[in-house]
């Protein structure tokens, strides 16, 4: 909750018991949402190497993306996208049981497109389907850019952004910002 300072009563927040009923329902709804969807994905990472993929999709649904590895292997990644802050993923062998999960949206995870070439595929199947798809620049400098909420630094609500060249296809260059849907501004206000 937002307060202005310049009020005599700055930072008061009235008990629960004085909000009015509509704003105590919505704001139980609100916590009663959060919980559930935090417990949701919370549970798919701590799901034990070897479960069976059928087990994993009963209990948490299909994955997001599926790949096909060059050994046969799938990757299966579930996310949170576009307003959660990760994405989970694990290798499914030929017997169809999976392996460890590892959360990928992370600065590490990010630094890899340093090494080699990432196509706009590969960066599907590394990290999902992203939050948003724009354009940015002018002219010649004008590219498709992919937006992935994420937790920089596992501290900062960031966005990171992945420059796809003018036709989509190829990683040019990628880099962080703050998100502008979690910004507090030094007014004291936040996004309207």
């Amino acid at each position: 909750m937002f307060t202005n300072a310049s009020t005599s009563n700055a930072g008061y927040v009235a008990p629960a018991d004085r909000l009015p009923r509509t704003r105590r329902a919505t704001l139980a709804a609100f916590a009663v949402l959060a919980l559930a969807g935090l417990s949701g994905c919370a549970m798919v990472q701590s799901t034990p190497p070897g479960t069976s993929l059928d087990d994993v999709m009963r209990k948490f649904g299909a994955p997001t993306t599926t790949c096909k590895n060059a050994d046969g292997t799938v990757r299966a990644l579930w996310t949170q996208q576009p307003q959660g802050f990760t994405a989970y993923a694990t290798k499914v062998g030929a017997d169809g049981k999976v392996g460890p999960f590892q959360q990928m949206l992370t600065d590490a995870n990010f630094d890899r497109m340093n090494e080699g070439t990432w196509s706009f595929e590969r960066v599907l199947c590394e990290f999902g389907p992203p939050q948003r798809v724009e354009r940015a620049g002018l002219g010649d400098k004008n590219e498709e850019v992919w937006s992935y909420r994420y937790m920089q630094s596992s501290t900062w609500y960031s966005l990171m952004y992945v420059y796809l060249g003018r036709d989509g296809k190829q990683v040019t260059h990628f880099h962080p910002g703050p998100d502008p849907e979690h910004t507090v501004w030094g007014d004291g206000g936040g996004r309207k």
